[in-house]
């Protein structure tokens, strides 16, 4: 009896210990291998692999002769989850890092910061019928329209509108301060699992010198949007007729024609956009139309700073047609192996122009662009835009552009 009790705590001993080894190990081999973190995460990207061609050659400072050539129209990565989350009510603490190079960031580094922000839900988002009502505070993209909202992995067109990329404008690129967007008068339609809100509204500071950089003033940029939604139910074909309007208002500092750029005070900086958004499978349909105000001064002197306002009037008008099964939600949730999904077409048109100064002669640049998306994934895409360009400060005439890219997100 003696021997049997030895022979079972001996066991025990050898099966404890071959336990304690293997949570050892499998603590080792988690700490080695497993990103960890004290918070929900969840990690995205995008990376856009990219062919361009002109008929015209580009020569500058540090460029000869140049019509065709690679680039990497974006390249991100992600970071956003649960700083807290109200299992309760749904007043969550969210946040937003993201790094990259893409066509909205300034410089050619690969580290850029992109968005950096906290969001808090003033409103509970358990029932989803109820009103949101959201309180963001950093880096983060303009509330303006329809084109500068939208994330680089979502936009349709390889070159993005003329008014977003504009160095005057400045609508593109990203602001820091605090935005406030909110909808009212919501209903859900279950069965399709979608929700729309009657009204949609945001309001924000920021400080109006862009990105990654401090206040170049004493003055904070207000800027307001307000859409109404048509209201109907998931199988209308008025579903997402979507009307908007925003208003931009602040101070730009006006500097000098003169070598050193001197300072020459402060001025209007003001953007008006109506637009108009109707996707409803399988057409869709977007226009904008931006009007801006911008006081510069072209004295080279302070006594004589001839400081004038000047006006810059915008158009962009994309229409799309889908055909296949992407966005079909009984081919969408079919099981498949791996990560399966079935493809989609859609070829588009877009006309966009920009006239940088309605009084002066010249100053106009209209573009028009036919292209083809094949999506692979909701966010794994093959596109190929051709655009003619006629650009009237261009001396060598209009030019067409021809470009190919490959999009994966993640």
């Amino acid at each position: 009896m003696k021997f049997e009790l030895q022979s079972i705590r001996e066991d025990h001993q050898g099966l404890q210990t071959d336990v304690e080894n293997f949570k050892f190990q499998w603590q080792r081999e988690r700490d080695l291998h497993t990103a960890t973190t004290t918070r929900g995460l969840l990690i995205t990207g995008v990376v856009q692999g990219r062919f361009g061609w002109i008929d015209q050659d580009t020569t500058n400072a540090t460029v000869y002769g140049r019509r065709a050539g690679f680039d990497i129209g974006s390249a991100i990565v992600g970071f956003t989850g649960n700083l807290y989350r109200d299992y309760e009510e749904g007043r969550n603490l969210t946040y937003s890092l993201r790094y990259g190079a893409s066509p909205q960031t300034a410089g050619n580094s690969f580290l850029n910061l992109l968005d950096a922000n906290i969001q808090y839900s003033v409103l509970p988002t358990v029932d989803r019928e109820a009103p949101a009502l959201t309180i963001t505070l950093g880096q983060q993209l303009l509330p303006f329209g329809l084109e500068v909202p939208a994330n680089e992995e979502l936009k349709p067109v390889i070159r993005n509108a003329e008014f977003s990329t504009n160095p005057t404008l400045g609508l593109g690129r990203r602001d820091i301060g605090l935005i406030v967007r909110g909808d009212l008068f919501s209903q859900m339609d279950f069965g399709y699992n979608y929700r729309q809100a009657l009204i949609a509204y945001a309001f924000g500071v920021v400080n109006g010198s862009g990105p990654n950089t401090n206040d170049d003033n004493d003055w904070k940029d207000v800027i307001a949007r307000l859409a109404f939604t048509v209201p109907c139910g998931f199988n209308s074909w008025l579903r997402q007729i979507t009307i908007g309007a925003t208003g931009y208002w602040g101070k730009r500092n006006t500097n000098l024609t003169d070598d050193p750029k001197t300072l020459s005070g402060k001025g209007t900086k003001e953007r008006y956009g109506i637009d108009f958004y109707y996707n409803h499978w399988p057409f869709g349909l977007t226009y904008e139309f931006i009007l801006a105000k911008d006081t510069l001064t072209l004295g080279k002197t302070l006594v004589d700073p001839q400081r004038r306002d000047v006006i810059s009037r915008a158009h962009t008008a994309t229409f799309f047609l889908s055909f296949g099964e992407q966005f079909v939600a009984g081919f969408r949730n079919q099981g498949r192996f791996d990560d399966w999904w079935p493809k989609t077409w859609q070829p588009f048109v877009r006309w966009d122009t920009l006239n940088r100064d309605v009084d002066t002669d010249g100053q106009e640049v209209h573009i028009l662009t036919f292209g083809l998306n094949l999506f692979f994934a909701e966010t794994t895409k093959l596109q190929v835009n051709y655009s003619h360009r006629r650009d009237e400060t261009n001396k060598n005439g209009p030019s067409n552009e021809l470009f190919t890219q490959v999009q994966f997100g993640f």
